[in-house]
């Protein structure tokens, strides 16, 4: 049995990556240089609130692995920029399955509102681990785009606080309707 219930967990995972995979293709820029909204980290999201941190960060990094290979190819610039850029971010989202505890608890006695604070808090703690890495990737790789007159720790935090903010806002609507109205989504044993 423990077979079988690893091999679905690895199937949803590919499943959900490569949803996240798809979501980005989905135009996604603000208006402002860089900032953007990450729609895959919604299935990501509802990923770890079914399976909890190893395997969202497993799913996270096969979502970064392959935004790397079918998306970066013009913005590989160096070794470490590659690895601060895909792989690590896009795995560290998968710390918002931190909460999954919380969260099943709270759906388990009917606690829709507390669930929702639960995964919220989880999906600000992924979305702010993505955009750190982002973020210290951005001042030392990034800086150079700055606008002439403005340090590249401003620049980048003005770039990745932005797309941090902007996704925090996202997660909390989509997260408060998902979970709201179809909360078997985030339950697996239902």
């Amino acid at each position: 049995m423990q077979q079988n219930e690893r091999l679905k967990t690895m199937v949803e995972g590919a499943i959900f990556a490569g949803l996240a995979m798809a979501l980005t293709y989905v135009p996604h820029d603000l208006g402002v240089s860089s900032i953007q909204l990450a729609y895959g980290l919604i299935p990501i999201a509802i990923y770890c609130y079914r399976r909890g941190v190893v395997p969202g960060m497993i799913a996270g990094l096969i979502w970064g692995l392959l935004d790397m290979w079918l998306r970066g190819s013009g913005s590989l610039l160096h070794p470490i920029q590659i690895i601060l850029d895909y792989p690590v971010p896009f795995a560290l989202a998968g710390l918002i399955g931190v909460v999954k505890p919380q969260v099943d608890r709270a759906l388990k006695n009917d606690q829709r509102k507390m669930a929702v604070a639960w995964a919220f808090l989880g999906f600000l703690i992924g979305d702010l681990a993505k955009y750190t890495v982002h973020y210290i990737s951005g001042v030392f790789f990034w800086g150079s785009y700055a606008p002439k007159g403005q340090s590249a720790w401003v620049y980048s935090l003005v770039i990745n606080g932005g797309s941090f903010i902007a996704n925090a806002i996202l997660g909390l609507v989509v997260i408060w309707l998902l979970i709201g109205l179809i909360p078997q989504l985030v339950q697996r044993n239902l």
